[in-house]
């Protein structure tokens, strides 16, 4: 009776053990350190994410933009989702000329080249026309409005941008691993294939922001 008493106990212990190992494997453990730019965030486990996609609610992707042309533009662009293929960008620019500029994502997440050429044509997956994403006409993907920059040369966009992702598994939506290009002029909206934007005078790698999964 003893020893039938013992193996129930043994048996019942080591099932206990075995379900509570299944759950701890699939439970995310998320530590987001304040909100800046710089800050990371750390995923542990293997949650399955909040979409059919892949991609995460509030997952962030961040480039900083460097000089090309011979400008002297500086900055940094943030990405951030904010819904189902709804991102928030936040884009703020410094040495730029004053005036209206464009500014694109291009299909290449390459800066190496002088005039950021290495960046390629604009990010068009879905094969449309040039056009102006705020109007009701056809646009690339990576059509945007254009900005202004002030006299002390400093520009800033903030937008949601509806049919984009940060990472998951959609090509067409997924902005990581693209560029960001500002441009010496406005965007016409109808000029193809880049609305008659001037020269690439800043160019920024989309880089999906620091997520390390523990294993």
């Amino acid at each position: 009776m003893f020893a039938c008493l013992s193996a129930t106990l043994l048996l019942m212990g080591a099932c206990g053990s075995g379900g509570s190992d299944q759950k701890a494997e699939g439970t995310d453990t998320v530590v987001a350190t304040g909100s800046d730019p710089g800050d990371t965030v750390t995923v542990v486990g293997q949650e399955p994410s909040d979409s059919p996609t892949g991609f995460r609610s509030g997952q962030r992707a961040v480039a900083v933009i460097n000089a090309a042309s011979g400008s002297s533009v500086t900055g940094q662009a943030v990405f951030t989702q904010t819904g189902d293929n709804k991102v928030k960008l936040v884009l703020n620019i410094d040495g730029a000329p004053q005036g209206e500029h464009a500014v694109h994502l291009h299909q290449k997440g390459d800066c190496s080249a002088a005039d950021a050429s290495s960046a390629g044509p604009h990010w068009n997956p879905t094969k449309q026309p040039h056009g102006n994403r705020e109007g009701d006409g056809a646009h690339h993907m990576g059509d945007l409005p254009n900005f202004a920059v002030g006299a002390d040369g400093r520009g800033r966009v903030e937008a949601e941008i509806e049919g984009w992702t940060v990472g998951g598994n959609d090509t067409t939506t997924n902005v990581v691993n693209h560029a960001i290009i500002i441009h010496a002029k406005a965007d016409d909206y109808k000029t193809q294939p880049s609305g008659d934007a001037g020269g690439r005078i800043g160019c920024g790698v989309i880089t999906l922001q620091a997520v390390q999964g523990a294993q």
